[in-house]
C-alpha cells in the first residue's frame, strides 16, 4: 500500500521533476564512472581507440592522414629495392622526420644538410653529421638529436632487419681522444640510445672506421664536416637478426 501510494505521488503532475532528476543524477554518475577508469587506463591505448573510431567514421583529419601507413609501406618497398632510394632521397627524408617532428628552432633545411641518404652493399644508409648529433668534440647525444633518433626508432619497430651504427671522423687530431675513440664513443651513443627503448641488443652492432672512408675532402671545411658523421646502416641483405 505504501509502495503504490509512493508511486502515485511521483507519477502525479507535481513529482514529476523527480522523476527526470532522477534519471540525470544517474547520467552525471555515470558519467564520473567513466572518467575515473579513463584516468587509470594507459594513454597511447586512449589515442588508438578514438584513432580507430575516429577514422571508422570519416572524421581524421585530413592533415597527416595515413602518414605512418605511407611511410612504412614506401620504407618497405626502398628495402626490397634499395638502388630506389637514389631516385628520391627526399621524399624518405620528409617521411621518416617530417616538419612536425623536428626540434623547436630546427629548419627543415639544416635537416637536409645534414643528413644523407646512402645505399651501400648491404642496404640503406641513414647519414647524419656530428653537428646534428653532439657538440664540438663531444660523444654525449644532444637533446634535439633525442629527439630525431626517438622518430626513427619508431621506423626500426616496423621492421627486422639487422642495423649496424657506424661512427666516423675527419682527418684532424681529437685532442686528447684519438679518432678511433671519438668514433667509437659517438657510435656507441647511438647505439646505447636504441637499445634503452627496448631494441634486442643482438639485430644490431657497431664499427668505428676513425677517419678512413671519408665521403668528402679532408683538405677543405666542407669536406671535413661530411666526413664527422654516423651512419645507421639498414642491412637489407640478411632480413633477419635471429
Amino acid at each position: 500500500m505504501a509502495r503504490r501510494k509512493k508511486r502515485a505521488e511521483l507519477e502525479s503532475p507535481g513529482a514529476s521533476w523527480m522523476v527526470t532528476f532522477a534519471d540525470l543524477m544517474t547520467l552525471l554518475l555515470s558519467f564520473f564512472v567513466l572518467l575515473l577508469s579513463m584516468s587509470s587506463m594507459d594513454k597511447s591505448i586512449l589515442r588508438d581507440v578514438v584513432s580507430h573510431f575516429v577514422g571508422d567514421m570519416g572524421l581524421a583529419p585530413k592533415k597527416g592522414a595515413g602518414r605512418l601507413t605511407t611511410k612504412f609501406e614506401f620504407m618497405n618497398r626502398i628495402i626490397e629495392n634499395p638502388a630506389e632510394a637514389l631516385h628520391d632521397p627526399q621524399r624518405i627524408k620528409d617521411l621518416l622526420f617530417p616538419d612536425e617532428v623536428l626540434p623547436e628552432g630546427m629548419a627543415r633545411s639544416t635537416l637536409n644538410e645534414n643528413l644523407q641518404i646512402l645505399v651501400r652493399p648491404e642496404g640503406i644508409a641513414l647519414v647524419l653529421s656530428d653537428g646534428m648529433l653532439f657538440g664540438v668534440g663531444e660523444s654525449a647525444l644532444t637533446e634535439d638529436s633525442r629527439k630525431l633518433l626517438s622518430e626513427f626508432a619508431q621506423f626500426l619497430a616496423s621492421v627486422t632487419m639487422p642495423v649496424n651504427v657506424a661512427g666516423y671522423t675527419d682527418n684532424i687530431p681529437a685532442g686528447q681522444k684519438d679518432n678511433y675513440m671519438l668514433s667509437s664513443e659517438r657510435a656507441m651513443s647511438v647505439l646505447t640510445f636504441f637499445l634503452q627503448q627496448g631494441f634486442d641488443p643482438r639485430r644490431f652492432s657497431v664499427s668505428a672506421y676513425g677517419e678512413a672512408f671519408p665521403l668528402g675532402d679532408n683538405a677543405t671545411p666542407e669536406g671535413r664536416a661530411k666526413n664527422r658523421r654516423v651512419e645507421i646502416l639498414l642491412k637489407t641483405t640478411g632480413r633477419t637478426y635471429l
